[in-house]
């Protein structure tokens, strides 16, 4: 009799900007759970030689490219964000790509759960393939304090970003667990390790 093999369960781990989402992710790769990260996957699928990028600049023409032949990601940015149309296009070839890369990365877990970590999580559809959400959540204004510390941006920009994402209404209506992450990094080291002891007792990721 050959022993099943125990595929992990996958956690989606989401948050609005400078809510603390990629210090979560990398205690809980401390503690030895396997990350994937959407937006490495959305980089991996442009990589020279990849055949994305060959159909972006087959598309948008050669201005897309650097020197180096990598993405200019700067200019893609300039000519999808000028007309609608164009982002959808390129969402349309990128996001099952993207997809695809994830369930790869994630394909390769040792660990009894896996995390997909990804700031679109609910407004991309990627929470589909998971088995249970966290949202790391954060009060607005601590959420600008911190970015504005961060990355030296403007307020502006900032709240740009916000309205871009989810409201933190609809994110934590999808939630399964919800941290509030409004004190400091100790504390919020204290509660993923809280829910990763839980979620190891958990099979399939429902509880």
């Amino acid at each position: 009799m050959k022993t099943p093999v125990k595929t992990p369960w996958i956690l989606g781990l989401t948050g609005g900007i400078g809510s603390g989402k990629s210090a979560a992710a990398e205690h809980f790769i401390s503690l030895g759970v396997h990350v994937v990260d959407a937006d490495h996957a959305a980089r991996w699928v442009v990589e020279p030689g990849r055949p994305a990028l060959a159909k972006i600049v087959e598309h948008f023409g050669p201005g897309v490219l650097q020197g180096d032949g990598q993405l200019d990601r700067a200019a893609l940015r300039k000519l999808i964000f000028e007309v609608p149309e164009q982002r959808l296009w390129l969402e349309a070839l990128l996001h099952p790509l993207i997809a695809e890369e994830i369930v790869e990365h994630l394909g390769k877990a040792q660990s009894s759960y896996a995390i997909l970590v990804s700031p679109l999580l609910i407004e991309s559809g990627q929470h589909s393939m998971t088995q249970r959400v966290l949202v790391i959540d954060a009060p607005e204004q601590l959420q600008i304090e911190r970015t504005l510390q961060r990355d030296q941006t403007s307020e502006q920009q900032v709240q740009a970003i916000l309205k871009a994402q989810s409201s933190r209404q609809d994110r934590v209506s999808h939630a399964d667990d919800v941290v509030v992450n409004d004190r400091d990094l100790a504390w919020l080291h204290s509660e993923i390790e809280r829910l990763h002891h839980f979620y190891l007792t958990l099979r399939g990721g429902q509880s």
